[in-house]
């Protein structure tokens, strides 16, 4: 026995749904609510997602101005040095000084 589709009702898996201005009614009330409660948690999680790139962003921002700051601070500071000075100044007796450091450094870090 075939089961004859109406304009305001059809068939599947031998369940009926009745359609309402065109809209099938649904036949699975948990699965319905299931979605929409997942898809109100994802709408929440994407909320909190984009307030939390916000102020990441805003907080690299910051950092990023911060350390521009602080770069052209201690530029200004290296250029007014007395060991620039000198290294322009004598730039043999500065590679001369920084090689027995290094020299210094390595011979008490080596371990015997």
């Amino acid at each position: 026995m075939a089961t004859a589709a109406t304009p305001n009702t059809t068939a599947t898996n031998g369940a009926a749904k009745k359609a309402t201005n065109g809209v099938d009614e649904s036949t699975h009330p948990f699965t319905d609510k299931a979605q929409t409660t997942l898809q109100n948690s994802v709408d929440r999680l994407a909320q909190s997602a984009a307030r939390a790139e916000e102020n990441l962003r805003a907080t690299a921002s910051d950092s990023a101005d911060n350390m521009a700051a602080r770069k052209a601070q201690m530029d200004a500071k290296w250029k007014s040095s007395g060991v620039r000075k000198y290294a322009v100044d004598n730039p043999v007796a500065a590679a001369g000084i920084a090689f027995a450091a290094g020299m210094l450094v390595t011979s008490l870090l080596r371990k015997k």
